[in-house]
């Protein structure tokens, strides 16, 4: 038990749990960085499956090193016969619900889910990683009446997604775009699901499930979900809105209390770094699919709170359109999330495996006074 001396930091804000070694923050410059690597060189740069190279294994790959991830990820991408059949056979519901589902299933298909030597859980991490992509591909290509499609060898990662979940082999601008909002969103340190699979990990329980509790704390609207609340904001609008009408409905719900989402972060006290990337790619997938004023009343809806909160736009802000003009269903949003950040949880729970102990913290007691005393039952 802490005593009434012992600083309670509520939400664990700003207390460091643990050392790291894969993300940097620097919230009052805007820094995030993979190990050492900052964000911008990296969206820019590198593919997603150079990132997860990275996450995993310190440092960026070879070409021989990179051929070799990359056949692993095609090797795990196909789900199993069982896993498709549970996809049919759940209610339609939640899409973050079906997914913590079927993560939870892959375990009962995979011989090795329970080898927790380093090259087990090494070998499980990649598996998730390619086989997560291809169960949210497959939520949506089901729940839009559509049979599976089989994810293309040929294919890189964030091609395969597009394509497993819209039956078209996506342009270049769309396979690079999605290609980079996946670097972007593949780790941001200790956020909740991070630290929920660090914590699950640190029992030493298998991949599988440390990975769903993850999964089962980004679900939490106050963790994922404001990609899918922004976008259904400016539904909410309606394209045909003009500015005057955007500005006096943002102003209105901001009178109101409201809040808006996709601004503001825990973290940062500048632009999200991660934002940056995302507006341009919005503007420029906006316009070449014809969805360009969506990105115009996100601009004005960015303008007018920045004037009257001083609030910078998040990484959920300008994503929402993102992944709009790429045709990926609102319901997907989230899901989404988990497509990339599996490469960020399979790196945190190996490293809480390689240098384990138990995450077991205190709590300031505030019940009745002890001792109390104990009345039998025929007294109370």
């Amino acid at each position: 038990m802490a005593t009434s001396e012992t600083p309670v930091k509520a939400g664990l804000e700003d207390i460091v749990v643990a050392s790291s070694s894969i993300c940097y923050l620097d919230g009052s410059r805007g820094v995030l960085a993979y190990r050492g690597y900052d964000i911008h060189d990296l969206a820019e740069n590198a593919t997603f499956e150079e990132v997860c190279y990275l996450l995993w294994h310190g440092r960026l790959p070879n070409r021989s090193e990179l051929g070799e991830v990359q056949s692993q990820l095609v090797a795990s991408r196909r789900l199993p016969e069982g896993v498709l059949r549970l996809i049919r056979s759940l209610p339609a519901t939640n899409s973050m619900d079906t997914l913590r589902t079927l993560v939870s299933s892959l375990a009962h298909f995979d011989a090795g889910a329970n080898d927790m030597s380093p090259d087990g859980r090494y070998r499980t991490s990649v598996a998730l990683t390619a086989q997560v992509g291809t169960v949210v591909a497959t939520i949506g290509r089901m729940a839009s009446g559509g049979g599976v499609i089989d994810p293309d060898p040929a294919l890189n990662h964030a091609a395969n997604f597009l394509y497993m979940l819209t039956g078209k082999r996506p342009s270049q601008l769309e396979s690079k775009a999605f290609d980079v909002a996946l670097v972007l969103h593949a780790d941001h340190e200790f956020n909740a699901s991070t630290f929920a699979g660090r914590v699950a990990a640190a029992t030493l329980t298998d991949v599988h499930s440390a990975v769903t509790g993850a999964i089962g704390a980004l679900k939490g609207p106050l963790h994922g979900g404001a990609n899918t609340d922004v976008m259904n904001l400016l539904l909410e609008i309606g394209q045909d809105a003009t500015d005057q009408k955007v500005e006096e409905i943002v102003r209105a719900k901001l009178a109101r209390k409201e809040k808006i989402p996709g601004f503001g972060h825990r973290v940062y006290r500048t632009e999200d770094p991660r934002a940056t990337h995302l507006r341009r790619m919005s503007e420029e997938l906006c316009t070449r699919t014809g969805h360009r004023r969506w990105f115009e009343i996100s601009q004005k809806i960015e303008q007018v709170v920045k004037a009257q909160k001083q609030l910078n736009a998040n990484v959920d802000f300008y994503s929402a359109t993102t992944y709009y003009a790429l045709g990926i269903p609102v319901d997907l949003f989230t899901p989404v999330f988990a497509v990339s950040r599996m490469s960020g949880w399979t790196a945190h729970v190996l490293e809480q495996y390689a240098n384990n102990r138990l995450i077991r913290p205190r709590a300031e007691y505030t019940g009745p006074a002890y001792p109390q005393p104990f009345l039998p039952l025929d007294r109370r």
